[in-house]
């Protein structure tokens, strides 16, 4: 996708999308670091003008309203600071008219500072000037929604990710590394971080080749400091538009990004696809969840009992591509229903063996099924 000419363009329904996710995420980050820290700060790289030609607003503006008006907003604690880079002097300017009233509403010690630069080199300035005044990044969510594969070095995204609490939150246009010459390829190295990107181009296979690109990606941000790497796929019926990567130290921060995607409603013929299952399509009627009862016998099947909080922390986790208030309904009642898993509580008792009496059992199943909770200190054996 090629960068827009003008000041402000159409907002694209594909684009929709990923400001979707990033409100809903928004809405589960501002208060959890927001109450835990005395400064955050937000930081969209690609920021644009602020708006878009039917006057619908840009990440920028979401971002400020996701905090101005958040439910919690009295609870948030924390100095938020917004950073946002605009390279195009026109666009900046747009910006900044817009951001002014909301500027104005921010409490006490938050701030918005809009620059006039591309991202790879502001960001690298500001954290040298951190490290040369010997001082750490305070925790920070950056989006990185660039035009193509330019000013997003990899080198830059370890830096970003260097802190323990920064995550980065990464789309990708296929098209824009699809395609293969020798300006491009220049900058598909720093993309990576390396030349291994090139394995991937001889791939004949589309699929295959599209696989190889965004593993190797995956691979490369975790060599870059990330313990947790997410990915999916949107598509337009059967036409992939852009992927989205999310990269942090931490599995919680992972499973808020999972389930913001999966709550993000697109309509129309949109829907975001799993990067660990491809063929799982998010948001449909009825999504198919036997991937993730099929990971959960794959990864605990035989191994005696394990506690509930490491089966929540794996389903958490970038090993699936789905997050933890699914793990109950969709995996584990259905399980233990089938006679799939056997469940110890806290006080030892195994729950499946509660009561031998036929004529009760049914009544007593049925009334129990939507009170099973699994609280801490459940233990599970799947058989």
């Amino acid at each position: 996708m090629s960068a827009p000419r003008g000041t402000i363009w159409e907002l694209k329904p594909h684009s929709l999308g990923k400001h979707l996710v990033l409100r809903k995420y928004l809405d589960a980050w501002l208060p959890i670091l927001g109450q835990t820290q005395d400064q955050i700060v937000f930081v969209d790289g690609f920021a644009g003008p602020g708006e878009y030609e039917g006057g619908e607003e840009g990440s920028p503006i979401l971002a400020l309203r996701a905090f101005l008006n958040h439910p919690a907003r009295s609870r948030i604690t924390a100095a938020v600071k917004f950073v946002f880079v605009e390279k195009d002097p026109r666009r900046k300017a747009r910006l900044e008219e817009l951001v002014k009233p909301l500027k104005a509403r921010l409490p006490l010690g938050s701030d918005v500072e809009v620059v006039c630069d591309a991202f790879d080199k502001a960001m690298a300035t500001r954290l040298d000037h951190l490290d040369g005044a010997g001082k750490s990044q305070a925790p920070c969510f950056w989006m990185v929604d660039p035009f193509g594969v330019k000013d997003t070095p990899m080198d830059l995204i370890a830096r970003i990710l260097a802190p323990e609490k920064s995550e980065v939150y990464i789309s990708v246009m296929y098209e824009s590394i699809n395609r293969f010459d020798e300006e491009l390829s220049r900058h598909l190295d720093s993309l990576y971080g390396c030349r291994d990107w090139r394995v991937c181009a001889q791939i004949g296979d589309r699929d295959e080749r599209t696989r190889c690109f965004f593993e190797l990606y995956k691979r490369q941000l975790k060599n870059a400091g990330a313990q947790q790497v997410i990915h999916f796929d949107l598509y337009e019926g059967r036409r992939h538009k852009y992927s989205i990567f999310h990269a942090s130290r931490h599995h919680l921060a992972s499973d808020r990004m999972k389930a913001a995607i999966w709550n993000a409603t697109l309509g129309g013929d949109f829907v975001f696809r799993g990067g660990q299952t491809d063929q799982l399509e998010l948001g449909v009627d009825q999504p198919n969840f036997e991937p993730l009862r099929r990971a959960l016998r794959d990864t605990f099947g035989g191994r005696g009992w394990v506690r509930i909080e490491d089966v929540k922390e794996f389903v958490m986790s970038d090993r699936t591509d789905y997050h933890e208030t699914q793990l109950r309904k969709k995996a584990l009642i259905p399980m233990e229903d089938a006679g799939e898993i056997l469940v110890k509580s806290s006080q030892g008792r195994r729950d499946t063996e509660q009561t031998s009496l036929p004529g009760f059992l049914e009544e007593y199943t049925a009334g129990r099924r939507s009170a099973r909770r699994y609280p801490s200190g459940t233990e599970l054996q799947i058989l």
